[in-house]
């Protein structure tokens, strides 16, 4: 089975070479043989992951964290230990990722529903206000400065996509996020990549890891936690060893850790 793995990092490289050449950035999958929906080898590639696990489908928080792996197909082994994030206000929902679209009973991540997405998602590029103070980095880090947008208005062709909106000739949007945030949650955070293989309008956009406003402050759907646990994450994670992100609640979990190589969670 062909991944699709190298197709996107390849694609999320050139997007980030043109937007040194303050052009358009749009991040999505490309054509190859999916992976099974559900089933087995969905973690195979990869030799990072970021596991998020939550007490239920409702709960606003959870616990992260980091394994790797000599190669892939191998055993996981931990990196560091839990920490503590926040999700979205609703709790979670399945969102559209390498596990296909919802795999069981659970609410479906929706445009504006308030829940961070549930399931297996690829990781896409860094983003920092600063990159001196990202410092060295293995994932493609985008300037997060005025310019860049990330659209959420479900009514436009650019819908999940983050651009440079002084490149974009005919802008059709009603509605975007600023990556140059004034609470400077987005100061330092990475890409997730949901609902990008197709893009479909309303399935919800714009999810991130990124810096928190404060422990227990829940989110609109992404994943935060403290400036320095995202600091560490993000100089962490290597693009070269194909990261995933798990984020599931636990009895989700339980249920797909075998088929997805997903390591025990130990108390």
């Amino acid at each position: 089975m062909t991944s699709r793995r190298p197709c996107i990092l390849a694609r999320t490289l050139a997007r980030v070479l043109l937007a040194l050449f303050a052009s358009a950035l749009v991040f999505t999958g490309c054509a190859s043989s999916p992976r099974p929906f559900g089933g087995a080898d969905m973690t195979g590639p990869s030799r990072q992951l970021l596991l998020v696990s939550a007490e239920s489908w409702d709960a606003s928080s959870g616990e992260l964290r980091r394994f790797e792996r000599a190669e892939a197909g191998g055993q996981w082994t931990a990196v560091g230990g839990p920490v503590f994030v926040n999700l979205g206000r609703n709790g979670l929902g399945w969102g559209r990722g390498l596990h296909g679209l919802a795999l069981g009973s659970g609410p479906v991540k929706r445009e504006g529903d308030g829940r961070a997405p549930a399931g297996l998602f690829e990781l896409g590029p860094g983003f920092a206000y600063d990159p001196d103070e990202a410092g060295p980095v293995r994932l493609p880090l985008l300037k997060a400065d005025e310019n860049l947008l990330c659209v959420d208005g479900t009514e436009s062709r650019y819908y999940n996509q983050i651009v440079q909106k002084n490149s974009v000739a005919a802008p059709d949007w009603q509605s975007a996020e600023d990556m140059r945030r004034a609470d400077g949650q987005y100061r330092l955070g990475a890409l997730v990549l949901h609902n990008m293989d197709p893009v479909v309008p309303g399935g919800g956009s714009c999810i991130f890891l990124h810096i928190w406003r404060d422990r227990g402050m829940a989110t609109s759907g992404c994943t935060s936690m403290a400036p320095e646990d995202m600091l560490e994450l993000l100089r962490w994670l290597d693009a070269e060893r194909a990261p995933v992100l798990a984020q599931l609640p636990r009895l989700e979990l339980e249920r797909y850790a075998a088929s997805w190589r997903l390591p025990e969670l130990r108390p």
